[in-house]
């Protein structure tokens, strides 16, 4: 009986799961949600982490979906969410799927847009957070690559 109830690929948060592992592990896939943020909403939604993903029930995979959608209405704690303190609105919240790179971008140009030196730094290519650039990431300086020009055999 629970042959037939097990299902191989599972869609959660407009991802599909492989549903041969682990839900703690196959939550992993998500993106925006990493090993703690999964342990966190299956404590949340009451599922047993080592319980494979093809078996959960459709009540389970909707209460699932709400609890990673939505962590905040469901009481998880502000300091595991990865949007805190949203410039636009000043709340916190947590993204997963394509909202992640979405933000992102949208967060790259109002940086580039309002020339700070995060912003500048992005769009010549360097590096952001203070690393040194003499010798290390030769490869995002652009200009092309350096060294020696060879004589061509032949000519004079």
């Amino acid at each position: 009986m629970a042959e037939k109830e097990f299902r191989h690929i599972i869609r959660v948060a407009n991802t599909d799961l492989d549903g041969s592992k682990p839900i703690f592990i196959a939550l992993r896939k998500i993106k925006g949600v990493s090993f703690m943020f999964s342990l966190m909403v299956l404590n949340i939604a009451g599922i047993d982490k080592i319980k494979r993903a093809g078996n959960l029930t459709d009540a389970e995979l909707k209460v699932l979906n709400d609890a990673i959608t939505t962590p905040k209405k469901l009481g998880a704690p502000v300091w595991m969410l990865n949007r805190r303190k949203d410039p636009e609105t000043g709340e916190s919240g947590h993204l997963v799927g394509t909202d992640v790179r979405f933000t992102l971008d949208n967060d790259l140009k109002i940086m580039k847009k309002t020339k700070s030196y995060k912003g500048m730094r992005h769009q010549s290519g360097l590096t952001v957070r203070g690393q040194r650039t003499k010798a290390n990431f030769r490869r995002n300086k652009g200009k092309g690559s350096l060294g020696v020009k060879r004589k061509k055999v032949g000519s004079k």
